[in-house]
């Protein structure tokens, strides 16, 4: 499968998948075999595909022209503004629901024999105990399909209706959600959901710019500025829009959520006027508005949106146990036709022996036990009531009952990072200077001297910020005239407080209405103000300069205002900002001071990208290192002074490279280069992100338990490494491999080269780089990365995150699971094997659509080792002593059936048959889900013991063929034991063969169990009060007068123990030789 597609082909990408098995099929031999073998299912899939592609003709997404608000003005007829997350619609849910029940061999199996019993040549027992288990079993899937429909149904409508402002030339009228279409102009209030991809026109707010929320987009939940067009922003009033004669030219819509690019054109003015767009003037469908009211016109709509396009759709998940199963009932109903087969060849072929066959197949048919679905199914009901009412992971919810088991199979684990394995709340820690380093401990001193630096500020007239510029000609030639070490602390906490893309914000008092616009009347208090920035990183460093004494009181597009220790307020005119991006790895500000018309150039970076910026130093590099191993965010910080001459020299030269329509990118990073030479260091800051609880621990648990773990993240290259070095995901003697940029082949395949040299290190990739891989290189990078002991990928779109899931599958053919929180991690979480989600700051977008909802991400270690654990290993053994109770009564059948002459007569009718399934013996074995082979602290303590079930050894084809054999051997004797022993009467054979048949079972039940629950001795002690009590109505079938007689007694007695006892002993034998690895901790 091609994991990185072109833009036209990645609505093509879930037919994409099937393409690749079905051009195999094509080229078999065509003919019965091919038909029998599959064909007909290929061509079901066929025709059905046919269909719905005729239906459903999938249009080619193009570039667009919209002009503000007329949206019939559109050249091409563009989707609903709807959501859907339905599975079915009301046509196709009763035959989808059966169609996923059927596909499984199992209740396929059970269709037709139940069906048979309407034939009345092949009647053999009651219609009821073939129909009511599977009833049951269709009556339950069908309610819980329908209830979960219902609820998606619901949210959709919810989110459909929700009521928006549409500007028209009458004014404003109410529309809803999915009634908007492409052109129209929303308006969107404070804290409401953006409901289509538009772009940004006007803001209420003064400075042009608005904040909004996109925690439901990329999964990180700092507030993102947008700016306002300005040609619209400068209008006077709402109705100009109208006015003016304006479009949008917006490239086709893709899935990039990082980037966008269009124009903005007003045709009536004189010239006309041409503004470029990007990715800052753009507000995608599902992010919240978090401050002013907006205006924006509408350019994608419904399955165009950035959000729709990052989501996959849902699949119903089927676990690992359940596949098994279905490939054992296959051998099982092939070991049906054979031993049908052999009873007629014996019987000679005569007579109708078509008929008599098919009598074999029926009176054989418990080979495959009807109950097996039913007593699995309550099974995992069971599972997931355990699992709600553990009190040790309060809060968690199991949303997907059908794959508990799964949570025992895993063996990769990919996380987000982001509210997942962090808090998202950044503190300050460190300030190094290079000679000198303040910790948590002694931040009083430097307030202390920032205070004495600015109190001789204001003594001297604010004279000491030009000298600050000459020593750093002499520092190389003469050291002695190095700066006080208070000069330096002053420097660097001012490039601290000056360099960021803050903003603070202050909460409206009074009416809103007019608040929003008088910034001027507002309450400027420090209780009143909120720092909102695109990285929470900025916050903190922003909140420090607080505490130390330098306060950010004010920042609009233009200006920023400082207030110093002593209450001056310190004005900074901000001429250029240059934002972090991936490839520069550095964020600029070029700022003019209003006192002193002093121009300086501040930059914060990377250490890897500022070594090269800054003058010679002997002490970054080793620092850096140092914070990084303590898990701490290292920025660089530094400065360059500017003549007014350089700067507008520069101002020219950048003005022309943004202008450029060809390698505009390119032309824009090559100008500010020429800035970022030999620049002043001026400190190192450490800001520590703090980890969840107990994320160490649990992740340290996981990896014992054989878990490789993955992070994939939307963050940053270095935030990245280092959470992933902080919470030892990346244990620190563990070396790391950060896989270089690469865009082409030849990159790719050089990098890859260099990466196959390292060995056990753990691999740290972009997004973009990751993307060229997999388009070249996609097994041989798989290949690589799947022995790392750990892999971090930051960068990545959260389809990306999916694809990445879905390679693992496919290459490995190991159970996933994912976990996250946010919106973003839904397509990851719904690709996985099993989802796991976290209720966390991000919503609940994540927790409603995983299986497992979690509140905390150390919750996961106990649902893996303890539930996940014991629910495969119960399942495991439930569902082979079904198959074995199956057996064991096919096998008395056909040594009945061999003695008298290959009849096809039931050996026990009616009630017997279903007495035996249900009342006798159900109770007992459906008990084994409270088994447990080591108690929950034992398997937490020894996560060890979870590596043994990857191996599938609890159900594989050497413990089933073992059940076989017993079920053989307990059959044969139960059956010849009982015709030897009886005298005279036929009925004594059933009497004495049944009783020593239901014995052995409550026998086996008990010779199975590891660790006895109370509740397992009521089951065995009710079914067989049960049975003794029945035996008074069942004369029908037995001797009442025989059954009251010391001769039935010891009859049963003798035949049940040399039924049992050799397994008893065997059981014994093996526990002493060759004692499982839990027996070992338990004892």
């Amino acid at each position: 499968m091609p994991l990185m597609m072109s833009e036209e082909g990645f609505e093509n990408d879930e037919s994409d998948y099937h393409k690749l098995p079905r051009a195999r099929i094509m080229r078999r031999k065509r003919g019965l075999e091919w038909f029998v073998c599959g064909g007909w299912k290929f061509l079901c899939t066929s025709c059905c595909d046919w269909l719905i592609n005729i239906c459903q003709r999938k249009r080619e997404l193009k570039a667009r022209t919209v002009w503000l608000g007329y949206p019939e003005k559109c050249e091409e007829k563009h989707p609903r503004n709807s959501i859907k997350n339905q599975k079915y619609n009301v046509f196709t849910f009763i035959p989808g629901v059966l169609y996923e029940q059927f596909k499984f061999f199992l209740n396929l199996y059970f269709l037709v024999v139940s069906c048979s019993q309407f034939v009345p040549a092949l009647k053999i027992g009651y219609l009821y105990t073939y129909w009511a288990p599977l009833g049951f079993v269709l009556a339950v899937t069908i309610m819980r399909e329908a209830i979960d429909e219902f609820r998606r149904f619901q949210r959709d409508k919810e989110v459909n209706s929700q009521l928006y402002s549409k500007l028209t030339v009458r004014g404003k009228v109410q529309v809803k959600s999915s009634d908007i279409q492409v052109g129209d102009l929303i308006i969107v209030e404070k804290n409401q959901r953006i409901p289509s991809d538009m772009v940004f026109l006007r803001t209420s707010e003064k400075a042009g710019s608005c904040f909004i929320r996109t925690d439901q987009l990329d999964g990180e939940t700092d507030w993102k500025l947008k700016v306002a067009v300005s040609c619209t922003q400068r209008l006077p009033a709402l109705g100009d829009l109208f006015s003016i004669n304006a479009y949008v030219y917006a490239q086709k819509p893709q899935q990039d959520i990082h980037s966008f690019e269009g124009t903005f054109t007003r045709e009536d003015s004189d010239p006309p006027i041409h503004e470029s767009l990007s990715i800052e003037n753009t507000l995608w469908a599902s992010t919240v508005v978090a401050s002013g009211t907006i205006i924006g016109v509408v350019i994608y709509t419904g399955k165009e949106t950035r959000s729709v396009m990052n989501t996959s759709n849902p699949k119903n998940k089927v676990g690992l146990l359940d596949l098994e199963l279905n490939q054992l009932t296959k051998a099982l109903f092939l070991a049906l036709v054979a031993l049908s087969v052999v009873m007629v060849t014996l019987q000679g072929f005569s007579g109708p022996w078509y008929r008599s066959l098919f009598r074999f197949l029926l009176l054989f048919s418990y080979i495959i036990p009807i109950s097996l679905r039913v007593n699995l199914d309550m099974g995992k009901a069971a599972y997931g009531w355990m699992i709600m009412k553990d009190e040790n992971i309060p809060g968690t919810v199991v949303r997907t009952s059908t794959i508990p088991e799964e949570l025992g199979r895993l063996v990769y684990l990919l996380t987000d990072k982001t509210g997942t394995l962090t808090r998202n709340e950044m503190v300050f820690k460190r300030l190094h200077l290079g000679t000198v380093s303040y910790g948590t401990d002694t931040m009083d001193e430097i307030q202390n001297q920032l205070m004495n630096s600015y109190s001789q500020v204001q003594s001297q007239g604010g004279g000491n910020n030009a000298s600050s510029t000459p020593p750093r000609k002499a520092q190389s030639s003469a050291p002695k005239v190095r700066k006080s070490v208070s000069s330096r602390v002053h420097e660097a906490v001012k490039a601290v407080a000056l360099c960021h893309n803050v903003t603070p914000v202050y909460e409206a008092r009074g009416a809103a209405g007019e608040t929003e616009f008088a910034e001027a009347d507002q309450d400027f208090s420090d209780d009143n103000r909120t720092y909102q920035a695109s990285s929470p990183d900025e916050v903190a460093l922003v909140q420090w300069t607080e505490s130390v004494g330098l306060t950010l009181v004010n920042r609009d597009l233009t200006s920023m205002q400082l207030r110093t220790p002593s209450g001056q307020i310190l004005t900074y005119c901000i001429l250029q900002t240059f934002p972090f991006t991936s490839e520069s790895k550095r964020m600029g500000v070029i700022v003019r001071d209003e006192s002193t018309a002093e121009i300086t150039f501040y930059m914060k970076g990377a250490d890897v990208a500022m070594s090269t910026v800054v003058q010679y130093n002997d002490w970054l590099e080793e620092e850096c290192g140092n914070m990084a191993r303590e898990g701490l965010r290292t920025l660089v910080v530094a400065k360059r002074a500017l003549t007014e001459e350089q700067y507008q020299d520069f101002e020219n030269r950048y003005n022309q490279a943004k202008l450029s329509v060809h390698d505009r990118t390119l032309k824009v990073a090559a100008v500010v280069e020429s800035l970022e030479r030999e620049m002043e260091l001026l400190c190192l800051t450490g800001v520590e992100d703090q980890l969840q609880a107990d994320v160490r621990p649990t992740l340290e648990m996981l990896r014992n338990a054989g878990l490789k773990i993955w992070m994939l993240t939307g963050d940053k290259l270095e935030t990245a490494t280092c959470i992933a070095k902080s919470s030892h995901l990346v244990s620190r003697t563990q070396d790391t491999h950060v896989f270089r940029p690469v865009t082409s082949r030849g990159e790719a395949h050089l990098e890859l080269n260099a990466f196959r040299r390292k060995h056990d290190c753990a691999l740290v990739i972009s997004g973009d780089s990751l993307e060229v891989c997999l388009k070249y290189y996609e097994r041989e990078f798989a290949e690589l990365a799947c022995q790392c002991p750990a892999v971090v990928c930051c960068r990545c779109a959260p389809t990306q995150k999916a694809r990445i899931v879905k390679l693992l599958r496919q290459h490995t053919g190991r159970r996933t699971c994912a976990v996250g929180d946010g919106g973003n991690d839904v397509s990851m979480i719904q690709a996985a094997d099993c989802g796991i989600g976290i209720e966390g700051k991000e919503g609940r977008q994540a927790s409603l659509a995983a299986d497992f909802s979690v509140p905390q991400f150390r919750h996961t270690g106990r649902l893996l080792t303890v539930h996940g654990r014991s629910s495969y290993k119960r399942s495991a053994a439930l569902s082979q002593f079904v198959m074995h109770r199956g057996l064991i009564i096919s096998t008395m059948q056909a040594v009945f059936s061999s003695v008298f002459y290959f009849a096809s007569v039931p050996l026990y009718q009616g009630f017997l048959m279903v007495g035996y399934a249900t009342v006798y013996t159900m109770f007992p074995v459906f008990s084994l889900v409270l088994d447990q082979d080591v108690k929950p602290e034992m398997a937490m303590l020894y996560p060890e013991l979870y590596k043994d079930l990857t191996k599938g050894r609890s159900l594989s084809c050497k413990t089933f063929l073992v059940w076989v054999l017993i079920s053989i051997y307990q059959g044969g004797i139960l059956m010849s034991g009982a015709l030897v022993l009886f005298e005279s009467e036929f009925v004594h054979v059933v009497a004495i063969s049944f009783t020593a048949l239901v014995l052995t079972e409550l026998l086996m039940v008990a010779l199975t169990v590891r660790t006895w629950h109370w509740l397992m001795a009521v089951a065995e002690l009710l079914s067989l009060g049960c049975y003794v009590a029945s035996l008074a109505f069942l004369n029908k079938y037995f001797d009442v007068a025989f059954i009251t007689t010391v001769t039935f007694v010891w009859k049963v007695s003798a035949i049940t123990v040399v039924s049992c006892l050799p397994l008893y002993v065997l059981k014994y034998l093996k526990r002493k030789l060759s004692p499982p690895s839990y027996s070992k901790l338990s004892s």
